[in-house]
């Protein structure tokens, strides 16, 4: 069994897979597509996907029985892992991540972020950010109903 996902596609590429596949949901598609056919599909769709992406789960002989293909923009990529075939995130780098480090950035050790509480400190009831944390004494875990 093959599944081939897609996310913001060009229009054509749904209703192309959709002579060879069957659609189970909106960008969902799952079939049994010969070899051949299944790769020139994947040519099809890694020549066309453009600012979109797509992700095609297909049968292989490994450990998992299956094996991932992906193209297109901002994609998770396959990375074998001891054998197992796991998703990498793309890293989003900034401006200020780059060029400043936390100690510049005005990041105090042992803090993630400037407005973050220390690593390793128990959360207290002071320490909310959110409007209704409960903080009042004698309170109820619940927001006050209106």
């Amino acid at each position: 069994m093959t599944v081939i996902i897609l996310i913001a596609a060009p229009e054509g590429l749904r209703g192309h897979l959709t002579r060879w596949m069957v659609e189970v949901n909106a960008g969902v598609f799952v079939g049994t597509p010969s070899r051949r056919i299944r790769d020139r599909l994947w040519d099809l769709l890694a020549t066309r996907i453009g600012h979109g992406q797509a992700v095609l789960v297909e049968p292989t002989t490994n450990e998992q029985g299956w094996t991932v293909r992906t193209a297109g923009k901002d994609r998770w990529k396959p990375v074998d892992f001891d054998g197992l075939i796991l998703s990498a995130r793309p890293r989003r780098y900034t401006s200020r991540s780059r060029s400043v480090g936390p100690a510049r950035a005005g990041i105090a050790p042992g803090r993630t972020s400037p407005r973050s509480r220390p690593v390793g400190r128990p959360r207290t009831r002071g320490d909310c950010s959110t409007k209704w944390c409960g903080a009042r004494s004698g309170s109820s875990s619940a927001p006050p109903t209106v």
